[in-house]
């Protein structure tokens, strides 16, 4: 009698207390797959580090790597509470292509009905970005930052080929920067955004289980 392999885990990666809060109280289950939501802690080393560690595990040596959590968007009219589905990730190390974008929009679009979705290229950096930085930023054809998914991305396919993508929420934007996330209607925003995202992430991992034509 044969037997069907083991669905390929799904490892969702975020670096900070309050993103994991918000993803551990919106899990309802169903997951294609055995399901790890990993805290790296703040910033690309920590990223890197943790991320590392945690592939090198048996269990999660072939899993798929979402990088999630919150961003500074750099685009005009961005909001607090708005998604963005990176197309790619980038930092001065290098540049990894995102799988299944449109699968991911689509499926954002189904659980935040109402919520703007953005798609673009999503950049690194190893600070809080301010005031003209966004605009240099945006002039390189990003259309948000944040501290920690280009380098979990480029771990993640350094480690073996895998799938991988990154959806952020945005909490602060031009016209709206913050100061401290829990002290602000956008960082609550946020939050309540991060808490409905979990179905669409697992959506995208059952996608990546059915076979290829």
């Amino acid at each position: 009698m044969s037997t069907q392999p083991a669905p390929a885990p799904l490892l969702i990666a975020c670096a900070l207390g309050i993103e994991h809060l918000a993803l551990r109280s919106g899990d309802r289950g169903g997951a294609g797959g055995p399901v790890t939501v990993l805290r790296t802690g703040m910033g690309p080393r920590a990223a890197e580090r943790s991320v590392t560690r945690v592939l090198a595990e048996p269990a999660l040596g072939d899993a798929a790597v979402l990088a999630t959590g919150f961003c500074a968007g750099l685009a005009p009219g961005m909001h607090p509470g708005d998604l963005v589905v990176a197309e790619e990730t980038r930092d001065p190390r290098g540049t990894v292509p995102c799988v299944g974008t449109e699968l991911l929009v689509k499926e954002l679009v189904r659980a935040l009905p109402g919520r703007t979705v953005h798609t673009g290229p999503l950049t690194g950096s190893d600070h809080v970005v301010r005031g003209h930085e966004r605009s240099d930023l945006l002039a390189t054809g990003a259309i948000a930052v944040d501290m920690e998914s280009a380098a979990t991305l480029l771990s993640a396919v350094r480690t073996g080929e895998r799938p991988v993508a990154a959806v952020r929420v945005v909490v602060d934007a031009p016209e709206h920067e913050l100061v401290r996330i829990g002290t602000v209607r956008g960082g609550i925003s946020a939050f309540r955004v991060l808490r409905s995202v979990l179905p669409a992430f697992y959506e995208w991992h059952r996608s990546l289980l059915l076979p290829r034509r």
